[in-house]
């Protein structure tokens, strides 16, 4: 099923090469204010053709909505946007029918679907299914920040050059702006070693991948963590993993938590200026017990490297059963993880609205 949610559901559709792809999001509160200039924001930092570490593909990603918005405040009805896909060259992909790509879904979906599956720029496995994701995640935005609730995410890694992690405690203008730029990092620095790494992937007709790190601050503590399986790690993961190419997701330290002592690892109390208990370092993430702590949530998605690249591949001939050997071709990101930053924060924000009492602060 390509829905997700209890309390606010998206149900996306469309394939890659198709005449459109879209989504409905069901269960919005009635009365929000929605701003359509900054939902293209978003939009504009997800899209192609954004230069050499993007696809040349271009798409003016102008989302139509069909339903759920009057006189700019949602209605309570399902909100059903439409993305016309106008940039389309379905010729590039016509040896795939026969000859699967290493690295894509191409194969083990012919086997599902008996055939029957759109091979076309990976048509409904394909990445540009994000850019529906990305419109409900910027509305799902606009009704949390207006809860004191901000989301934001950068470029941790790209192959082996790393950003600056996310500090203990994370201003929210920090997350803002992350938010409004098309290829976030907080050090300037790091940002021009990971287009270097990219470009070099680019002229070795390779690829690159990289790990995210999104956090959400405003988050109260005690929020979540419905019993052993409704706690919000397991929430966040099961939106990341929807995202084509999102291979690992942890929280806090995660894997590297593995090799500290609980002495290292567990997180001192305290008693901030204003009262609030807040913790010296921030190992957990921001949940304990599936909980919420009041600390900012915090957790890395691991993006692998983009599968089609121009080099030529082992493959299969499906009809003829016998060893062969591919080259890819199309237009497709050396590095998807800058792309993906936008996504991921969308996929948060859709995850928090179906947290129980996430809506019950007071709007700001």
């Amino acid at each position: 099923m390509s829905s997700w949610g209890n309390k606010v559901r998206i149900s996306i559709f469309g394939e890659s090469h198709g005449p459109a792809i879209g989504a409905v999001l069901e269960g919005l509160p009635a009365g929000e204010a929605i701003d359509l200039d900054a939902v293209l924001v978003q939009m504009r930092r997800r899209a192609p053709g954004q230069g050499r570490f993007s696809t040349s593909r271009r798409e003016a990603d102008t989302p139509k909505l069909l339903s759920g918005v009057l006189d700019g405040r949602t209605t309570g009805a399902p909100l059903a946007v439409l993305i016309e896909n106008t940039n389309t060259r379905s010729q590039d992909y016509q040896n795939l029918l026969e000859v699967p790509r290493p690295g894509h879904a191409d194969y083990p979906a012919w086997v599902k679907y008996r055939g029957g599956n759109d091979v076309r720029g990976g048509g409904h496995f394909s990445g540009r299914l994000t850019a529906p994701l990305v419109f409900a995640g910027a509305v799902c935005r606009q009704i949390l920040l207006r809860r004191g609730i901000h989301i934001g995410a950068h470029a941790l890694s790209i192959g082996p050059v790393r950003d600056d992690a996310f500090p203990v405690e994370i201003p929210d203008e920090m997350l803002d702006a992350l938010a409004r730029e098309s290829f976030p990092t907080l050090n300037p620095n790091a940002k021009a070693r990971m287009l270097d790494e990219i470009e070099d992937a680019r002229k070795a007709l390779d690829s690159v991948g990289g790990v995210i790190e999104c956090a959400v601050t405003g988050l109260r503590a005690g929020l979540c963590g419905e019993g052993m399986f409704g706690g919000i790690e397991g929430l966040f993961s099961s939106i990341f993993f929807g995202i084509p190419a999102v291979k690992g997701v942890a929280f806090g330290a995660g894997f590297h938590a593995a090799a500290m002592r609980g002495s290292e690892h567990n997180d001192p109390y305290y008693f901030d200026a204003a009262g609030r208990v807040r913790t010296r370092t921030n190992n957990a993430g921001g949940s304990l017990g599936g909980i919420s702590t009041g600390m900012p949530l915090v957790c890395t998605v691991a993006v692998k490297p983009t599968a089609s690249i121009a080099r030529p591949q082992e493959s299969v001939n499906l009809r003829t059963r016998q060893n062969t050997t591919l080259e890819v071709h199309g237009r497709h990101d050396p590095c998807i993880v800058p792309r993906a930053v936008p996504v991921v924060e969308a996929a948060a924000a859709v995850a928090l609205l179906n947290i129980d009492g996430i809506l019950e602060t007071e709007d700001r």
